[in-house]
């Protein structure tokens, strides 16, 4: 028996000692092979912008035309502004990506190699939307350049390296690990940041987040908090930048894919109030006239489920996926309607040429007062002049919430949001809307789907739970 539990004990030993070392044999030494090699590829940003100023010493401003205005003023003064940033080499021949906002309105751009060599850069294309830039050095040198891994392998927990021109300082080598994935913090359009607790300060911007192959993850663009690092940087995963770039390269600008929707997220009492069996996909809030979904047959109040053979789980998941797919291409929409799957084909159009996103602010109305009491709000009925001064579609129906109670199971809205829909039927008048909230009220989950307008025109639908 001792000799069973003496094997027992000596086997179970060797495979923990087993366990451990495949662990820690993951755990780098130390960094610096990795850095030495990496150094050169890295690249210190410098930029100039000529900012004009006007010239009054007086504590008010002078109306357009006054004659004293060019008395007093004079002209413009111009001063020099500068900014510091960083990039990495992609191409011997000297392209170097950054983020976009640290060469945004740059009348010069300056690289410095290695801490050494400084040449002058020209702009090859930019993208606000992903904050990416792709810049040429003027130089007929050959560079070291680095390579992009594929930042969808990369795993929380995962080391990583940071490389940059933090406060002007020159390369800087920092490590940490991943943090999180898929992380938004409402900086640009399209976010899908990697999280990392490498130490990431002001002029790190456009610099590398590298894995321990050497390979480019991640392009650092942000830190929380203003005084320096604090454990927290976000950077673009460099799958999605590598499109970008690509197209950047190619076209001098982007490409992205189409559907001229407005969406929002699926609530659990959205999609109880559709039937639903779970809150999943986004919601389709209003249709772009003319755009690719309205020819091809989408409606608002869909649920979008599925895009091109990927899964929507998320609304934040769609404006990504779509951005990402070719302009021109016919792809197979899954949507949710009428309690049942539906499939339609659209052929996507491209971001950059369309009008979708942009809105007019619009004027408040007087409010008039009519309760609706299981919504503890009131309204009045939406009028002609309410549709001139917002300028809504000329057919559009419903009431504007003028008051709305601190405990209404809607209080999240605003005062002038005009409701034009209730489970999914149109409002024509304020007996309509009483009527249809009654019912909810009586049913047995006391759920509503309500559409409204927001003070932008934006259309949205709510789930609502009754109280």
């Amino acid at each position: 028996m001792r000799n069973y539990i003496s094997k027992f004990v000596l086997i179970l030993s060797i495979f923990i000692v087993h366990i451990n070392c495949a662990y820690t044999s993951e755990v780098p030494k130390s960094f610096a092979d990795l850095a030495e090699k990496l150094m050169p590829s890295v690249v210190n940003i410098s930029t100039t912008t000529t900012v004009k100023t006007k010239n009054n010493p007086f504590p008010f401003q002078f109306p357009p035309g006054s004659p004293f205005k060019d008395m007093f003023e004079g002209p413009p003064k111009e001063r020099q502004m500068s900014a510091l940033g960083s990039g990495f080499i992609i191409d011997k021949s000297g392209i170097v990506i950054t983020n976009n906002h640290v060469i945004k309105d740059a009348d010069d751009i300056f690289v410095k190699v290695n801490g050494e060599d400084e040449f002058k850069a020209e702009l090859l294309g930019a993208d606000p939307l992903s904050d990416i830039a792709v810049l040429k050095i003027k130089s007929d040198k050959n560079f070291t350049p680095v390579n992009f891994g594929d930042s969808d392998k990369a795993r929380i927990g995962d080391w990583v390296v940071a490389i940059g021109n933090p406060f002007g300082l020159g390369g800087t080598v920092t490590a940490g690990i991943v943090s999180a994935r898929n992380r938004t913090i409402g900086l640009s359009r399209y976010e899908d940041f990697i999280q990392t607790d490498a130490s990431i300060n002001q002029g790190n911007s456009g610099g590398p987040l590298f894995n321990l192959d050497g390979d480019v993850i991640g392009i650092n663009t942000a830190i929380l908090g203003q005084s320096g690092s604090i454990g927290i940087g976000f950077a673009i995963p460099s799958n999605s930048a590598n499109k970008v770039i690509r197209q950047l390269i190619e076209f001098g600008e982007t490409k992205r894919g189409w559907l001229g929707v407005r969406i929002q997220v699926v609530t659990k009492e959205i999609a109880d109030s559709l039937k639903l069996d779970k809150a999943r996909g986004a919601l389709v809030a209003s249709v772009a006239k003319g755009s690719p979904s309205d020819r091809g047959g989408i409606k608002d109040g869909d649920v979008i489920l599925e895009f091109d053979g990927k899964t929507i789980n998320e609304m934040k998941e769609l404006p990504k996926i779509v951005a990402e797919t070719e302009v021109g291409k016919n792809v197979k929409v899954k949507i949710w309607r009428n309690k049942k799957e539906l499939t339609k084909t659209i052929l996507l159009g491209r971001l950059e040429t369309s009008q979708d996103f942009l809105a007019e602010d619009q004027k408040t109305v007087e409010p008039k007062l009519t309760r609706i009491e299981p919504l503890k709000i009131k309204v009045r009925l939406l009028d002609k002049n309410d549709i001139s001064e917002r300028n809504l579609p000329e057919n559009t129906t419903g009431v504007v919430i003028t008051e709305i109670d601190p405990d209404s199971p809607i209080n999240y809205l605003n005062t002038n949001n005009i409701i034009v829909e209730a489970q999914k039927k149109k409002i024509r008048t304020i007996g309509e809307l009483i009527n249809l909230v009654n019912i909810a009220n009586r049913s047995k989950d006391k759920t509503i789907l309500i559409a409204i307008y927001n003070n932008q025109n934006q259309k949205r639908y709510i789930g609502v739970k009754l109280n």
